[in-house]
């Protein structure tokens, strides 16, 4: 399993989030703390999915 992978793959291997959904999160990255799951490679951003999954079950609330 690739720790870097595209927003594209990411889309695949996540499927409750779109291509789109991943660049909105990186767009507002500053605010939401998503900056730290991405690494920017020239003009490719990658996702690193052993900081994305942490930072996902950061942002939820647990529902009873």
């Amino acid at each position: 399993m690739n720790k870097f992978i595209t927003f594209k793959e990411a889309s695949r291997r996540y499927p409750a989030f779109t291509e789109a959904s991943f660049r909105w999160l990186r767009f507002n990255g500053n605010e939401n703390g998503f900056n730290n799951c991405v690494i920017k490679v020239g003009r490719k951003v990658l996702l690193n999915t052993e900081r994305f999954e942490p930072w996902l079950e950061s942002q939820g609330e647990e529902v009873a």
